[in-house]
Parts: C-alpha cells; sequence; structure tokens
C-alpha cells in the first residue's frame, strides 16, 4: 500500500468519525420594535447548534413567510402605502420544519423627520464641555 492510499483510508476513519453539528433551536433577534413602510426590513434569525454556539441563517436555511410585503432573502419589504397596523411573520428552519418562530410586527407609524447632529455639531458640544470644566 502506498502512502497516497494510507492517508486516503485516515481520511475516510477520521472522517466516519467527525460529526456535523445540527441546529436545535432557532431565535429571532430584532433590530428594531417595529417595520418601517418604503422599505427593506432585515429579519435576524439565529441557530443555536447542538455545541451551545449559534450561527446566524438566511434564506437558505429558514424559510421566511409573511402575511404580506415581500421577502428577498431575510429581508422584508414593506410597500410605503401599506395601511395596516401589523404583520405576521413566520420562519422555518429547512433541515427540520418541526423548528419554527411565528410572530407579529407592527409597522411604524411614528414619521422620521428627527433631525440628527451632524459631527462637527457632536465635536463642538465635546469641545465646549471641555472648556467648562
Amino acid at each position: 500500500m502506498n502512502i497516497r492510499s494510507l492517508l486516503f483510508v485516515a481520511f475516510i476513519l477520521c472522517a466516519s468519525f467527525v460529526q456535523a453539528q445540527k441546529v436545535e433551536n432557532i431565535f429571532v433577534n430584532l433590530y428594531t420594535d417595529s417595520l418601517k413602510k418604503g422599505t427593506y426590513n432585515y429579519i435576524n434569525i439565529d441557530g443555536k447548534l447542538t455545541n451551545g454556539q449559534y450561527l446566524p441563517l438566511d434564506s437558505t436555511d429558514v424559510i421566511f413567510w409573511s402575511s404580506e410585503g415581500k421577502f428577498y432573502g431575510n429581508t422584508l419589504w414593506i410597500d410605503k402605502n401599506f395601511s395596516k397596523e401589523k404583520i405576521f411573520i413566520k420562519v422555518v428552519l429547512k433541515s427540520n420544519p418541526s423548528l419554527a418562530k411565528e410572530f407579529t410586527m407592527f409597522i411604524k407609524t411614528k414619521a422620521d423627520d428627527e433631525k440628527l447632529k451632524t459631527s462637527d455639531e457632536i465635536l463642538k458640544e465635546l469641545s465646549n464641555k471641555r472648556k467648562g470644566k
């Protein structure tokens, strides 16, 4: 038996002992408490593996469904003329459909008209605070 054959047999034996980690639970981690109309809303799904680690999941791992709007990968598009107050969302793990999460997200109603400070304004405020001390 040559060295290549020996290495191949050793590789096959090692591979037979390695077990792939499976997702044992899924979690929804939202960056916001409401969905915005006229924009894409990212829906963050994490899978907890059997070894205790967490893995971000996307549309290759999870099936996304919503009562309104349209999913593009993990992102839900809500039309700017949408008039309902909430959307029902469901995610299902493709490899194990018994792992699913269902939740309701409300549509943001308050306008995004808050004026944020510029970096120059923030730096000026910090400078003034330091001078005052």
